[in-house]
Formats: C-alpha cells, sequence, structure tokens
C-alpha cells in the first residue's frame, strides 16, 4: 500500500521529514511532549505539531542537568534539543503535565537554543464549572502567546478549519483501529503504531491526504472477520508513550495480537470530537475537558479504571499489558487501581517497563509467550 508506505517511512525518520518539509514550506515546526498540546492552535497559526518521543541515541549531555532517575522520554527529549538533532524546531509548546515535564521546561528555556516557548498551565482537576471557565482561558492565552511568537493573528476562520480537519484526522485514526480490531489480518499492530507516531509529526494537510488513501485501501482488504482469526489472543496495551514497535513483532510471534489500546500516542491521542458550531475556543476547550484522562489529570476517583474495562470488554480482549516508561511516577501511581478494576473484572494484566532500549529479544518473548499461555 503506497500510503502506508509513506507513511512508515516517516514514522522511521520523523527528523529527517520535518527538516526537510521545513526547507520546503518554511513552517515553523513546535515541538510538544503531550497529546494535552492544543494542536489545533499550531495548526491554525500555520505551524507544524510536532510530537518528540525522546531518543535512540546513548544519552549523556541531558545528564548534566537532570537526574538518573528522570524517565527515559525527559532525558531523551533533552539530549537531542543539546546535541543538536532537534534543530529543525522553531519552538517547543509545555502543557502542565507531570514534575519531570514541568522541569524540563525549565531546563529546556534556560539551556536550549530555540526562538521561543510556552508553557499551558491546563488545569489539572477537569470535572469543576471552575475548570471549564480555567480551560478556556488557558487556551485563549496560548493563542496570544502562539500569535506573538509567531507574529501573525489565528483568525476564527482558520481556527474553524482546523476544528475540521483534526476532527476528520481523528475519526479515520479511529476507524483505523477499529478495522484493526475487527479484522486483524487487514493491518498489523506494527504498522497501526507507525500511522499514529506519523500523525503526530506530519504536516496536517498531507497526513489527512494520505489518511484518505490508507483508509479506502484498507477498507477494501478487511476479511470482515471479529474474532482470533489467526488463533491468536487478542490483548490489549495501557500506559502512556510506546515508542517500540518491536513490541508489537514480539507479542505477535508470542501468539498474541494487539487489538486496542490506551496509551497517550494511541486511543488517547484521537479520542473525544470537537464540536464545529459555535465559538472554536471553547469547543476546542471542552475536547480537552471531557475526552478520557490520563494520570496528570483527574475527573473523578473511577474513570480511568472503567474505561480501560470498558475498552477491553468491548473489543474482546483476553488481557491486557501494562507498558510503563520507568521511573513515570504517575502511571506508576495509577498502576495498582488500574490492575484492581482488571482482576475485579476478571480480566488478566500483567506490568512491563520500558526505558529508550528494550530487554532483549528472548527476555521479551519469554514473557509474552508465559502470559499469552495463561489466557483462556
Amino acid at each position: 500500500m503506497e500510503a502506508l508506505d509513506k507513511i512508515k517511512r516517516i514514522s522511521k525518520d520523523p527528523y529527517s521529514y520535518a527538516l526537510n518539509l521545513k526547507q520546503a514550506t518554511g513552517k515553523p515546526v513546535i515541538g510538544n511532549f503531550c497529546s494535552y498540546t492544543p494542536e489545533e492552535l499550531i495548526y491554525a497559526a500555520g505551524g507544524i505539531p510536532f510530537r518528540l518521543f525522546g531518543t535512540k541515541d546513548d544519552i549523556s549531555m541531558a545528564d548534566a542537568h537532570l537526574q538518573a532517575y528522570c524517565c527515559s522520554l525527559v532525558r531523551g527529549g533533552l539530549e537531542d534539543a543539546l546535541n543538536g538533532n532537534l534543530s529543525f524546531l522553531d519552538g517547543t509548546v509545555f502543557p502542565h503535565t507531570c514534575d519531570s515535564i514541568q522541569r524540563l521546561s525549565d531546563i529546556w528555556r534556560l539551556n536550549a537554543d530555540f526562538a521561543f516557548h510556552i508553557d499551558v498551565v491546563l488545569p489539572v482537576k477537569l470535572d469543576t464549572e471552575s475548570a471549564k471557565i480555567y480551560m478556556v482561558d488557558v487556551i485563549n492565552g496560548f493563542k496570544k502567546n502562539l500569535e506573538a511568537a509567531l507574529n501573525i493573528t489565528i483568525t476564527r476562520e482558520n481556527l474553524t478549519k482546523s476544528i475540521i480537519v483534526y476532527n476528520r484526522i481523528r475519526k479515520m485514526l479511529g476507524e483505523i483501529y477499529e478495522i484493526r480490531s475487527n479484522s486483524p489480518d487487514s493491518i498489523s499492530a506494527a504498522d497501526v503504531y507507525h500511522i499514529i507516531k506519523a500523525s503526530m509529526v506530519m504536516e496536517r494537510d498531507e497526513l489527512l491526504e494520505l489518511l484518505i488513501k490508507l483508509l479506502d485501501e484498507l477498507k477494501n482488504k478487511a476479511t470482515g472477520s471479529t474474532l482470533d482469526t489467526k488463533n491468536k489472543k487478542r490483548i490489549m496495551l495501557s500506559g502512556g508513550i510506546c515508542n517500540h514497535p518491536d513490541i508489537y513483532t514480539a507479542l505477535e510471534e508470542s501468539g498474541a495480537e494487539v487489538i486496542w489500546d490506551d496509551l497517550c500516542t494511541g486511543s488517547r491521542y484521537f479520542e473525544g470530537e470537537i464540536n464545529e458550531t459555535g465559538g472554536p475556543i471553547e469547543a476546542i476547550a471542552d475536547r480537552y475537558l471531557t475526552r478520557i484522562v490520563c494520570p496528570a489529570k483527574h475527573m473523578g476517583m473511577t474513570v480511568r479504571g472503567e474505561s480501560l474495562v470498558h475498552q477491553a470488554k468491548k473489543h474482546d480482549a483476553a488481557g491486557v499489558i501494562f507498558l510503563l516508561l520507568k521511573f513515570c511516577d504517575p502511571h506508576a501511581f495509577d498502576y495498582p487501581y488500574l490492575k484492581q478494576f482488571l482482576d475485579d473484572a476478571g480480566i488478566p494484566s500483567i506490568l512491563l517497563e520500558v526505558e529508550e532500549q528494550l530487554p532483549s529479544d528472548g527476555q521479551l518473548k519469554t514473557r509474552f509467550e508465559t502470559f499469552v499461555d495463561m489466557l483462556d
């Protein structure tokens, strides 16, 4: 599939893609570390939101600024900023998330040489009336800061267009996930990973064109089967980020199929539609208030656990694998509570801690095979 091949090339080398795109179009490329970044405003400003995943290289320069017990996303992102790998960035946006990301923002501002730097201090508790008022105010503030940084005006017309484009992209990503869940033979889990990753770094108009072509190809290819066409166990992933396509391959080789996920670099990235009528800022704010939260946000004591169980049952998952970045405190604190919800629902789970480098193939497959063998 031609569209998928191009998407995979971009996913495997996003830095070269961004550098070439910037040279060709002159559009500002704006980095971020979190799915709570209000990307719609960056697109409306003529920019390219670019998700940062850390580095696959050895980390040395960042160690002068960060403790070794910071997660590999934070340390790896700073490493790439300090060694010049992110020279194509015009600026970086830091939403208010975990303590490590907030401290990274301070260090980044002082040591990384980019044209601008914007903190977006979103509310933490999202289920109150005051949170909605505050969220609208923060996004309005982000709009003003972005306009000043880029010396442009973000018009209502451009914001409305951005909402429509993002709704289409998110809807199509959701459809690709559903095709994968209903017909695993039609596209591999590793390919879906590449689609999601590319969706976070590509110029969004180009992405939209490729997704339209890809979805047409997948719909024609889908077998329509709904259960276990390869006699493999259906698995769901949960956690923060996943930057390891080898995990999906190892699971397939161990007799499993990843048919859904609850990752911020997965379904939580595209979940939630924005109202296309009314005030665009208010509509964008509402989406970030009502989408399924991560551990950095609060929306009731049971929302995350209930959502995880609901998705696992909806997609007939035989088990859940938690992928947690080592030293990621928010997800580590969240894990026992989520595991209890799965235990109460009779859904088996295991925990796998990951860093920038995965365990050896043998270790990984042994753990996965042991888990898959115990599933009904």
